[in-house]
């Protein structure tokens, strides 16, 4: 009998034999104390794979198990997908009668993912959500949450007599509120194909219905996506949130919109450490106004005491 000494898990503690002493075979699947010959635990389960892999791609292309399960797709990922590369296991390209086989299976495995009308709500849901995700640049969670959040706006019939296009977006932008990642309602709204007022109403009713507890926006979490666009150094964006942070305290951030604060802040700090950038385009970045950048910098630079350098 071979024995290894490899635990495919923590062993098994015994009060009569240190810990040290404990061996596993691998060819019974016993834990085995070498002083007595007692088998601690026997019919132990080795759930390592059979086969080695030395570098992670080679890994992921020997691994058999399928991706893991996320809501943004219809059927959470459960279906499989027959290849059109037309080739066998061994990389031959397939003959013609059998290339117009695997046709009709795709065809008819297309056919069998969406049966129902809710699954068929769903599908075209998804599609949409990975579109406008896609225009937005949002990370993976925001997208795994906005589709949890529409699955359960299908579940309560939520969806009815309503433009998917519209709850999509209503949801996206819920879940941007959720986990804090900065998107305003109109830069959601400008790739779409629904109005501003449409997605706000969705928005509410979802917030309403399924009892979303989302935070008011923070100016602070706008500062980065701002200043990165703009190519603004790190100290700028450090300066920007001490402002807002002095701002807050004194109670000048109520009530104003967090994407203007955000861009005053940031031409403010632009400007006192000598990395200037134009009203224009850190309006153009920050999805506001000239005229909200020049009133925001001037309240904050009022409020706060700050001399600016002459522009």
């Amino acid at each position: 009998m071979i024995v290894l000494k490899y635990f495919p898990e923590e062993p098994p503690s015994s009060s009569e034999c240190p810990e040290d002493k404990i061996i596993y075979d691998p060819e019974r699947g016993e834990y085995i104390c070498l002083l007595t010959g007692e088998v601690i635990e026997e019919r132990v389960i080795d759930e390592r794979p059979e086969w080695r892999a030395f570098t992670p791609e080679e890994r992921e292309r020997r691994s058999r198990i399928g991706g893991p399960l996320t809501s943004t797709v219809h059927d959470r990922g459960l279906a499989t997908a027959i290849d059109y590369t037309n080739k066998d296991a061994t990389g031959k390209r397939l003959e013609l009668s059998k290339r117009l086989k695997m046709q009709k299976l795709r065809k008819w495995q297309a056919r069998s993912r969406i049966q129902s009308s809710i699954e068929r709500n769903l599908a075209q849901a998804m599609n949409e959500l990975d579109k406008l995700s896609d225009h937005l640049n949002l990370p993976k969670n925001v997208r795994e949450e906005a589709a949890r959040i529409y699955r359960r706006a299908v579940e309560k019939g939520l969806v009815r007599g309503r433009s998917i296009e519209s709850v999509i977006a209503a949801a996206i932008y819920a879940a941007c509120r959720e986990l804090k990642v900065p998107r305003t309602l109109d830069e959601i709204a400008r790739h779409t194909k629904s109005n501003r007022k449409d997605i706000a109403r969705c928005y509410r009713l979802l917030l309403k219905e399924l009892d979303i507890k989302v935070q008011t926006s923070d100016p602070i979490d706008f500062v980065p996506r701002i200043a990165h666009a703009l190519g603004l150094s790190g100290a700028v964006m450090k300066k920007s949130a001490e402002i807002l942070h002095k701002a807050r305290e004194l109670g000048v951030t109520a009530g104003k919109d967090p994407a203007g604060l955000a861009a005053a802040a940031v031409y403010i700090a632009a400007l006192l450490l000598g990395e200037r950038r134009t009203q224009k385009e850190i309006a153009h970045v920050a999805g506001v106004t000239e005229v909200t950048v020049r009133n925001r910098y001037k309240e904050l630079a009022k409020e706060l005491g700050i001399e600016l350098p002459s522009q």
